[in-house]
């Protein structure tokens, strides 16, 4: 009896942070239903919740679970780290704006841990079936997270926009699995690149079609051009809090499964996946970057920006090797901390009449709170890729690897749309320090929302100044994947 409980321990320990997750997610919905004098416990138990599970994940050994279908690597350990770490800043930021526009917090709390754990399954998935399963638990509690604000019509139409497109990705993606396994005859992700090396698969059309409807698959759900049309207009219509959320840790997940099927199941098609990328990673810095410099609404601003910033970190994968997939890893980091924190400021400027959505709601914040205006400074140098914040560093190693596995053009063409985003991002700076403020309301930090700002301007600046750590993390743990 001792000796199969032991067994089944064993057996259960790689997935601990996940199961905690979930009891925490149904706890908050309970204490939500029957402590309702309570909710303001609910953001520091999913914190705490969310601190847990980290520690669990950075103290564990690499395992190898359930046949090779669950593979707890330090590959999935970056990652992990990385979704975690959204939700943290994100629950941090959200008593304030969720007390601000009036959203049940209960309910929010949960599908963001539901959500949470589809990202870490996603994370360390080794087999396709397992990716995909973690990718719709990681989808669906967002589509409801999208629409939770129903006083909000745009909400609802942002809601089912992201439901029908997210379906149709889903979709692509599915097939595209189909396809690979009909050829090879297994989902075990490592295992298809030994069937197709033993198979001489490399040139089979139905495989190649199969390549195609993965990568769409993996565009869409990442925002990669020209697979993206969903993204402006979810970002603008979800909560402002949703939104920071969503552009950080399900496109984190979405690169971990699109790096680990690229590098693990598919390395003997980069002649053709990567040239593709190329092409997409240019063509999403293109439209993410020109499109932005035409917007009002900051959300739809920061939502382009996102678009690209996926293509700067396609420049990684599409290199092909550790040095470029580390360099991903280290981009989508520091991306956790300058995005997350832009938002952050806009949450601070929103009230319950008028949410900061206008470039000119940021109109002469220098004057109103210097503090936030030097916060969202920094952030949007980082964005912007000016050292010596750690947006410049994860620049610099995206396009020193795109540029040593023999992309001079697509990183001619990165520095240059880099250049243009500096436009719009210093529009706001010029705003915010140069013209008369429209509003005089006092913005009023809470405690949470100090500690999720210190830690982005913490994260920004301490990755820029010494950036060595976290590049060496990101090289081990790709090669011990």
């Amino acid at each position: 009896m001792i000796a199969t409980v032991a067994v089944n321990w064993a057996a259960v320990e790689p997935i601990l942070p996940e199961l905690l997750l979930i009891t925490i997610g149904v706890l908050l919905i309970g204490c939500d239903l029957f402590l309702p004098r309570q909710r303001q416990l609910l953001p520091w138990l999913t914190v705490i919740g969310c601190l847990t599970a980290l520690a669990m994940i950075l103290g564990s050994r690499p395992t190898v679970a359930f046949g090779g279908m669950f593979l707890a690597d330090g590959y999935a350990m970056v990652f992990k780290t990385i979704c975690l770490g959204s939700v943290i800043l994100s629950v941090l930021m959200s008593e304030h704006f969720c007390r601000v526009i009036g959203l049940r917090q209960g309910e929010y709390y949960s599908l963001m841990l539901f959500s949470l754990v589809g990202m870490l399954l996603m994370a360390s998935a080794g087999d396709l079936m397992v990716l995909y399963l973690g990718l719709e638990l990681m989808a669906l509690p967002i589509y409801a997270l999208v629409g939770l604000h129903k006083r909000e019509q745009r909400t609802s139409e942002a809601a089912i926009k992201y439901f029908l497109m997210g379906s149709f990705g889903s979709a692509l993606l599915l097939f595209g699995m189909s396809m690979v396994y009909g050829l090879t005859g297994t989902t075990e992700i490592a295992r298809i690149a030994e069937l197709i090396g033993s198979r001489q698969l490399v040139a089979n059309p139905a495989l190649l079609a199969g390549l195609g409807l993965l990568l769409a698959g993996f565009c869409f759900k990442v925002a990669v051009a020209p697979f993206h049309l969903w993204t402006p207009d979810v970002y603008e219509g979800a909560p402002t809090i949703v939104t920071a959320f969503m552009s950080v840790g399900p496109k984190a997940a979405g690169f971990a499964i699109f790096g680990r099927v690229l590098f693990v199941g598919l390395p003997e098609l980069h002649g053709h996946w990567g040239p593709v990328l190329a092409v997409l990673a240019l063509l999403t810095m293109a439209v993410g970057n020109i499109t932005a410099l035409c917007q009002q609404s900051l959300k739809r601003m920061l939502a382009y920006s996102a678009i690209a910033h996926a293509g700067y970190a396609l420049l990684g994968l599409l290199a092909g090797t550790a040095e470029g997939m580390a360099a991903t890893m280290t981009y989508l980091m520091v991306y956790l901390f300058m995005n997350i924190g832009a938002f952050a400021i806009l949450m601070l400027l929103a009230t319950p009449d008028a949410p900061c959505e206008s470039i000119d709601d940021c109109k002469g914040l220098a004057s109103r709170n210097p503090v936030a205006a030097a916060l969202m400074l920094v952030f949007l140098f980082s964005l912007t890729g000016i050292p010596p914040t750690g947006g410049f560093i994860g620049k610099f190693y995206l396009l020193k690897a795109a540029f040593i596995a023999g992309y001079p053009l697509t990183v001619v063409g990165a520095v240059l749309f880099s250049a243009i985003s500096a436009f719009f991002y210093l529009r706001v700076v010029r705003f915010m320090y140069m013209e008369a403020p429209q509003q005089t309301a006092t913005l009023q930090f809470s405690p949470g929302m100090r500690a999720a700002l210190g830690l982005c301007l913490l994260g920004v600046l301490g990755l820029g100044l010494f950036p060595g750590s976290l590049l060496n993390w990101t090289v081990s743990a790709f090669s011990g994947m």
